[in-house]
């Protein structure tokens, strides 16, 4: 989980040093990591941490900033273990014996489905089985639905892709493959 920086400033120093030690003298045991971000919000006005938090992410709406973009680190060792199993090109040519790849590699499978319309299974199976050199592309079906990023009909006649945004380490090697594809179809 990404730590969210929130500036804190109290209007007088004394009279929150006050308002703490009246709510630490308060109770019987120390108060924990979140019991204290609540008492530093009430000794400067608000209900509690996440009134502050939602004042300040309102504030800056009004103000029209972009909140700060997290800091992602993507795990490119991860992006590379994966991409071989795509051997230089947009097929899948064996399905990834760990799951944190298999995951990534579904991603790729994923932006290859057609976004915004139904699909029938056989659509499905026949961009799936394009893309895949192991011959399962009911494996691939299956996990794309597990996964949520296909959604099926109950008799599971029509497919529509779900439109999500992949992560950073996925984006990377959706890039990495479409670069590599571009590069086999060019010679």
């Amino acid at each position: 989980m990404s730590r969210e920086v929130l500036a804190f400033e109290a209007p007088d120093l004394s009279a929150l040093a006050r308002v703490l030690k009246r709510e630490i003298d308060a109770r019987s045991e120390k108060p924990g990591h979140v019991e204290i971000l609540n008492m530093l919000a009430k000794a400067i006005g608000f209900r509690n941490y996440q009134h502050l938090k939602a004042s300040r992410a309102a504030q800056d709406r009004l103000a029209n900033k972009a909140p700060p973009a997290p800091l992602i680190e993507v795990d490119y060792r991860r992006v590379e273990l994966t991409a071989r199993c795509f051997a230089g090109g947009d097929v899948l040519v064996r399905w990834p014996g760990k799951y944190n790849q298999q995951q990534l590699a579904l991603w790729v499978m994923w932006s290859y489905l057609p976004a915004g319309e139904d699909m029938a299974e056989k659509t499905v199976n026949t961009v799936l089985a394009r893309h895949n050199g192991f011959d399962d592309h009911v494996l691939l079906r299956r996990e794309l639905v597990n996964m949520g990023l296909l959604s099926r009909t109950r008799d599971c006649r029509l497919y529509r892709r779900v439109e999500k945004k992949p992560p950073p380490e996925a984006m990377a090697l959706i890039r990495l493959v479409r670069r590599a594809q571009a590069v086999s179809t060019r010679f």
